[in-house]
């Protein structure tokens, strides 16, 4: 995600947008299925670690798909989310996330239904699709000693073998040894090319020992930006398949001398986690009653020329949203102008935490021309906004004429122009054909309705004692009115109440 490549499937190419996009709506359609209504929203997880780039890819996946992507939330922050529904007491979490393609870790502290993220951090190119190759390389390494053939050349046999390889992990977190064969895999001079080989998981414990040894230096780093030690922690959550591997469990008990939760399903903890989000979001879970706390894993800033090791140079960093800072937040710095009439400044964007801007990622840049014709030192005030989504808003602003240019960080080169959207929307709905027609349960609605706004209403009148006169009066009124629609099945009445208590309820929370 992220980035501009394709694959190629079925003789055509797709972006890793329109792949994600085909999941995610095969998702829509069974979840419209199952509900008997159509499906318009979604609360989508990614890694804590993806970039902005890998965030704006993740947000038009969804907008092909057909979805409004409400929320972007960050995968350890789900999956604390999720653990919190059942816990109280004050706690330290560390969220150990080990997906396929990607690793993130995050301390997280639970304290009076607020989950808050203190630091995170992680690789976003180191998963258990890394694992898979080393198993991989060992084959392929195996067959060229034993068949004296190089089986790269040979895209089935590699297939194949990759398969074999996911199934091979898979088996040796509950078995100590595993036995991998596939039959005529190739041919090489006429004679077939068979595989056999047994695998025991001290073997390929050995083979990834330098990832774990990645991650737990990763670890290491989200305790410090916490500022606490292994000691401080009172639970391990395991979040992704790949942490099924023993020798994660093995080696964080060893650091942390503590036994990672086994309890908490590294699959469906983060699903369950967007699930709880999804219904704070919606209004509909009155048991959800946690505020959330996310962070950013980056730092954002700009280049100034400024002294760098002894000299002045012109593309030092300067910092402006820090590392681990609490979402959302906005955050504005002053530079000033270096020649007297200068009528424009450009503006760069870096993600990274190097001194050397140019030792950075760079995710975007602008122009403020029109300045005034004034002597050097012309403040200029530069302003970055960090959303929920981890979304970046940039804007520059001339403080003493108020001349503004701003910018959405989204000039990412995975980024689709709109004509592409549409060639994308229409390519994805050519897989699935003809949109089918959701059948809708009315009574199963009407139902629905109901059971959604009795549970606004409770929870509205547990806030009335805390509510002021005027707001107790108002909610009051929509209460009436809910009710009575309630009582006299005019289920279509319920939407604008329930959408004023909603508003209300939101205001008094916030």
């Amino acid at each position: 995600m992220g980035e501009e490549t394709k694959v190629e499937m079925a003789e055509q190419a797709y972006t890793p947008q329109e792949i994600s996009a085909i999941i995610l709506k095969r998702l829509k359609g069974i979840a419209e299925t199952y509900l008997k209504q159509p499906v318009e929203k979604a609360v989508i997880t990614v890694p804590a670690y993806f970039s902005d780039a890998q965030r704006q890819a993740t947000r038009e996946a969804g907008e092909i798909a057909g979805l409004e992507v409400v929320r972007m939330l960050n995968e350890p922050t789900a999956a604390a989310l999720s653990y919190e529904a059942e816990q109280k007491a004050h706690k330290r979490i560390l969220v150990y996330d080990l997906g396929g393609g990607t690793f993130d870790v995050s301390v997280v502290s639970i304290e009076d239904d607020v989950v808050e993220v203190l630091a995170s951090h992680g690789n976003n190119k180191l998963g258990g699709d890394d694992f898979d190759q080393k198993i991989i390389n060992h084959i392929v390494k195996h067959i060229k000693e034993n068949s004296k053939v190089d089986i790269h050349a040979s895209r089935k046999a590699m297939a194949r073998i990759n398969r074999a390889a996911e199934v091979a992990k898979r088996a040796l977190s509950d078995q100590p040894f595993v036995t991998i064969e596939e039959e005529y895999l190739d041919e090489h001079e006429g004679v077939p090319v068979h595989l056999s080989l047994e695998l025991a998981r001290l073997d390929y414990e050995e083979l990834i020992a330098d990832y774990i040894d990645e991650t737990l230096e990763a670890v290491h780093i989200a305790l410090n930006g916490a500022n606490l030690t292994a000691s401080d922690i009172d639970e391990i959550l395991l979040v992704g398949g790949s942490t099924r591997t023993p020798i994660v469990s093995e080696r964080l008990a060893e650091k942390f001398n503590l036994q990672p939760r086994l309890d908490v399903d590294p699959d469906l903890c983060v699903a369950s986690g967007a699930a709880i989000q999804a219904a704070m979001i919606a209004g509909t879970d009155v048991s959800a009653s946690a505020v959330l706390v996310d962070i950013t894993p980056y730092t954002y800033g700009t280049s100034a020329i400024g002294e760098l090791h002894g000299d002045w140079y012109p593309h030092k960093y300067v910092p402006i949203i820090h590392k681990n800072s609490a979402l959302p937040l906005t955050k504005s710095e002053v530079f000033y102008t270096m020649r007297d009439n200068q009528e424009a400044v450009e503006v760069k964007i870096f993600q990274g935490e190097k001194h050397d801007a140019l030792d950075n990622t760079p995710i975007g840049e602008f122009l403020v021309e029109g300045l005034s014709r004034v002597a050097q030192g012309n403040p200029i005030l530069l302003s970055l906004d960090l959303d929920l989504n981890g979304i970046l808003h940039v804007s520059a602003k001339e403080k003493n004429t108020g001349l503004e240019k701003s910018i959405v960080i989204d000039n990412v080169i995975s980024r689709f122009e709109e004509a592409e959207m549409e060639a994308a929307k229409e390519r994805i709905q050519e897989i699935f054909g003809e949109e089918e027609t959701v059948v809708v349960d009315k009574k199963a609605d009407a139902h629905h309705a109901v059971v959604q706004a009795r549970a606004l209403v409770e929870k509205a009148e547990r806030m009335l004692e805390d509510a002021s006169p005027e707001d107790r009066e108002d909610m009051v009124n929509v209460i009436e009115t809910i009710n009575d629609a309630i009582a006299k099945e005019d289920f279509a009445a319920l939407k604008d109440p329930m959408d004023q208590l909603s508003d209300i309820l939101y205001y008094l929370e916030s």
